[in-house]
């Protein structure tokens, strides 16, 4: 054999042994609702880097769109023949998604819900993730002092229907605009006679621009827009703002990513409850290296913090400044 050829064969070896040693690592999954949305890039970047920390190999997958059910299922099943001891998911459909995860949790496979919970909420070893209600009750409350003594005409862009998180929020805002509405618990969207309108946008700009649209159409006094996230607030601001009606409204939103809190800081979005997805996905990883190290599994939900963020902030109502969330923006509470 030639010196070249023994160098090769001597450089086959080393990268054979290389990719022995990374298969080696112990295996966690995440698993998204879209692969696109800044929300959940966000909440992946979190995962990778906790899971590069810990020493665990990463895998991930999403759905093609929020609701997308078949693809987490098939994401799932896929994970756990890769050898994934634990994995994460935000549901996107919460009851559909119990019997696959049930599967893998017969087969010894720690499953942590992020951001979303399943129904029931029993059905994932633990749950990190904002509190919902919560941030449906500040982003509410902002919106009640910010429209002062008028009538509400309240627009609601919704998720979709069923969704815990979407039901949590919306319920959540209109408590804290002080309006009927229906406990936490309830997957049931209230609609007291101040909501003059409710579409559901699927967390989706296009979406939420065409839903808005079709609001004002039956509804062209609107004066108080409740969105369900930060890409839904920008399609119906959009709307507003082309049928001449943008300045007056109030909208509020649940997000604090950083085109969310840009929208703030130019107007065009009156307050958003910021959530901290990349620290969901680190909670999870930390998780998964207990349940690795002691082969106790998480339980219950843990609270990931929330936080009201505007521009215009009101006497009485805490809130964090939107320069400031600018430099946070996801990452960390």
């Amino acid at each position: 054999m030639t010196r070249r050829g023994r160098l090769a064969l001597s450089l086959a070896i080393v990268m054979s042994g290389a990719c022995a040693r990374e298969d080696a690592r112990p295996v966690i999954g995440l698993i998204t609702k879209t692969e696109s949305n800044p929300f959940f890039v966000s909440m992946k970047d979190g995962a990778e880097r906790a899971a590069t920390a810990d020493g665990f190999r990463l895998l991930t997958a999403g759905g093609k769109s929020d609701g997308d059910n078949a693809s987490q299922v098939t994401a799932l099943e896929n994970m756990v023949a890769a050898g994934a001891k634990t994995i994460m998911i935000t549901v996107n459909d919460s009851k559909a998604i119990v019997p696959a995860i049930a599967k893998a949790r017969a087969q010894g496979v720690m499953v942590i819900a992020l951001d979303s919970p399943a129904d029931p909420i029993e059905a994932t070893d633990g749950l990190f993730a904002t509190d919902n209600y919560l941030a449906g009750e500040l982003i509410g409350q902002y919106a009640r002092a910010s429209l002062g003594t008028r009538a509400p005409r309240i627009a609601t862009i919704d998720l979709l229907p069923g969704h815990p998180v979407g039901a949590q929020r919306h319920n959540g805002f209109l408590q804290g605009f002080g309006l009927v509405t229906n406990p936490r618990t309830s997957n049931e969207l209230a609609q007291p006679p101040e909501v003059v309108c409710m579409v559901d946008s699927y967390g989706d700009r296009a979406k939420g621009q065409t839903g808005m649209e079709n609001c004002l159409q039956k509804n062209p006094e609107i004066n108080v827009v409740y969105t369900i996230n930060e890409p839904s607030a920008a399609g119906a601001y959009n709307a507003l703002e082309k049928a001449g009606k943008a300045s007056g409204v109030v909208i509020v939103s649940v997000d604090g990513g950083c085109d969310g809190i840009k929208a703030i800081q130019a107007g065009h979005l009156g307050a958003t409850a910021q959530q901290y997805p990349s620290t969901m996905a680190e909670l999870g990883v930390r998780a998964a290296r207990a349940f690795a190290s002691t082969h106790v599994k998480a339980s219950g939900y843990t609270d990931t913090g929330v936080r009201l963020i505007t521009a215009r902030p009101l006497a009485g109502l805490p809130s964090l400044s939107a320069d400031s969330a600018l430099a946070v923006c996801w990452g960390a509470r």
